[in-house]
């Protein structure tokens, strides 16, 4: 035996006896630990980014696939990388437990203080998956750090609750990027109150000996008195720069989303105070209040807020209004007092829907018929004028944020009526169905149907289409009801469009888009205005468009292109509001504030004009 044979065993026992120092050349795994499986995380981050970016790149609103992956797909991601860190990162079962049990917590309080604007699918869909992802991205940028990952990832978390938890919601933009204000912040509603607390500013306006007479209002309800956005015998000139828009007034004004009627100098609207809602006369010549009517009603949803949604009617018996919270209300147009009072939850037996009542009461034959969406056939309702009796009511879908409006074709007139099941046709006598089109839709519907004739055209919500229909009724036969086209080249949401020579102009989601009537196909698709509103100056042929941003924009209506001609910033903030044209007075709101502006008339009488000017103040 050599004597490296011999030396064999005992190095070999010394060897095992001595400590070794591995520090230096070791791997992670062969020292104990252990990195976690980090690329897994990785696709999921990027997943989810892509879910929330690629929607918000579209024209909105997007595609109802693309609008749902937006909203759910983030959530969907947010557990399965929960269920990575579970099940698929290597990380030991104490910090898994650790980390799960932190995050519970942090979503637990985190949750619980959050203002109440960012509650509800706030939580499930926006804050829990972006707390998802601080934790996950923590987890990640330490996946070698068994000390520090899992601090890292509880730390990132709590960092987006806590952004969260300092803010709240003012609602959605049109798409719906959330509009937060610092949670300290006064919003414009509680400027507004302070503001009334602090002056009194009702019955400010002068008198006024002019009664209301509604035969001859010159826009008694909401978009008019046909219901389409068109104005007649007035065109403007269209060089602003020259000849730009005059203010005569600007106020303050609470929360809500109608709009104006008018009658000679007054003028009326919906507005949130705190927890009531109050109908208001103002003067048209300075804003002041006229008189207000109140009452114990506050509606709130997280896509629009607080606030009616409905536009008050003018009729000979008197002022209708229908509140968010279903409050429907005859007042005397003059004084504001009370003629009689009625509540849809009671009468159609339900809950306001999902963004509240909003039809614009619609009065006819001495009734005020309104879309209540109850069960069996409380779903249209027809008061009696004079005292608020029921008169008639009629199955007509669960829901709709549509208002009835008068139609004749074929030398019928009835109400027509938009809801999810489709349109109908009735008689304002006694609500006998006298045609009905079957379209049905899951999700809501919003705008009026455009008549011209014995032509309809209706909308679906959410980037679902417009679709033109045809009525014709035999001498003593059937009423047939036909599709002449349904086009996804006007993808209207709530934004009314107009009609005009042959030509359909509104939006198609946030752009401003004209299509041939006569087929359906798109002429032009320009001008990102968001979701505003347009007007028709039928003889001039232009349209007067409020942005979402509440700019005004006048355009000439043509086919060959869009034609802008002129714009100015008339109001702040968001602005969903239809406007209002009467003669050279353009009337204009939103959630904060109300405004008239007297706009250059082209080819007015001089008398017509100096008879409505007023000093600006």
């Amino acid at each position: 035996m050599t004597s490296s044979e011999n030396s064999t065993p005992a190095a070999s026992e010394e060897s095992e006896r001595a400590p070794t120092d591995t520090s230096s050349t070791a791997s992670p795994a062969l020292s104990g630990i252990r990195p976690l499986r980090w690329w897994p995380a990785v696709i999921l981050l990027a997943l989810m980014a892509a879910m929330k970016i690629i929607p918000s790149m579209m024209e909105q609103p997007a595609p109802m696939p693309i609008m749902m992956i937006g909203f759910m797909g983030p959530a969907a991601v947010s557990l399965v990388m929960l269920a990575w860190w579970c099940f698929a990162s290597r990380a030991p079962a104490r910090e898994k437990g650790i980390g799960i049990a932190g995050f519970l917590v942090i979503a637990g309080l985190g949750t619980v203080l959050l203002h109440f604007t960012l509650k509800g699918m706030w939580v499930p869909l926006f804050i829990v998956p972006a707390a998802t992802a601080g934790f996950t991205l923590g987890t990640v940028l330490f996946a070698r750090s068994e000390k520090y990952r899992v601090g890292a990832a509880l730390a990132l978390s709590a960092a987006v609750f806590s952004y969260w938890n300092v803010h709240k919601s003012e609602g959605v933009t049109g798409n719906f990027t959330t509009e937060l204000l610092w949670r300290w912040e006064p919003t414009p509603e509680d400027t507004y109150l302070a503001m009334l607390e602090s002056s009194d500013l009702s019955s400010t306006a002068g008198a006024i000996d002019e009664p209301v007479d509604a035969a001859s209002a010159e826009w008694p309800s909401f978009r008019g008195a046909d219901r389409n956005s068109v104005v007649e015998n007035i065109a403007l000139d269209p060089d602003w720069s020259a000849n730009p828009p005059k203010e005569i007034w600007r106020r303050r004004i609470g929360p809500g989303w109608g709009s104006f009627s008018v009658a000679g100098n007054r003028m009326f609207t919906q507005e949130q105070r705190g927890d009531q809602e109050v109908i208001v006369c103002l003067d048209t010549r300075t804003g002041d209040t006229i008189w207000e009517y109140s009452y114990d009603s506050r509606f709130w949803e997280s896509i629009a807020g607080a606030g009616p949604r409905a536009t008050p009617t003018i009729a000979e018996e008197g002022l209708l209004s229908l509140g968010a919270e279903g409050i429907l209300t005859c007042l005397d147009p003059e004084t504001g007092s009370e003629i009689w009072k009625r509540d849809l939850r009671d009468d159609a037996d339900r809950q306001p829907p999902t963004w509240g009542f909003s039809a614009s009461p619609l009065v006819a034959e001495s009734v005020a018929i309104v879309h209540a969406g109850g069960e069996d056939d409380r779903g249209l309702l027809a008061y009696n004028v004079e005292d608020g009796t029921i008169a008639w009511s009629i199955p007509a879908g669960d829901h709709s944020y549509s208002s009835p409006q008068l139609a004749t074709f074929d030398g019928v007139t009835g109400a027509l009526m938009l809801c999810n099941d489709g349109l109908q046709f009735v008689n304002i006598a006694d609500g006998e169905i006298i045609w009905k089109y079957d379209w049905p839709f899951t999700n809501y519907r919003t705008l009026q149907p455009l008549v011209m004739g014995n032509t309809v055209i209706i909308t679906t919500s959410l980037g679902e289409g417009t679709r033109r229909l045809n009525v014709e009724h035999a001498d003593g036969g059937d009423w047939q009801i036909t599709e002449e086209w349904t086009s996804n080249a006007m993808k209207s949401d709530y934004n009314d469009y107009v009609a005009h020579d042959g030509y359909l102009y509104g939006f198609d989601g946030s752009i401003l888009a004209c299509v041939n009537l006569q087929t359906g196909d798109r002429e032009w698709k320009r001008g990102r205005y968001g979701n505003g509103q347009v007007l028709l100056l039928a003889e001039s042929g232009q349209l007067i468009l409020v942005s979402e941003k509440g700019e005004l924009v006048l355009i000439n209506a043509t086919p060959e292109k869009l034609d802008e001609v002129a714009r100015f910033q008339a109001i702040e903030g968001k602005t969903w509001n239809h406007l209002v044209l009467i003669k050279d007075r353009l009337y204009l709101r939103n959630s904060n504030e109300a405004a008239c502006y007297q706009m250059p008339v082209r080819g007015a009488s001089a008398a017509d004009v100096a008879a409505l000017n007023v000093p600006a103040r």
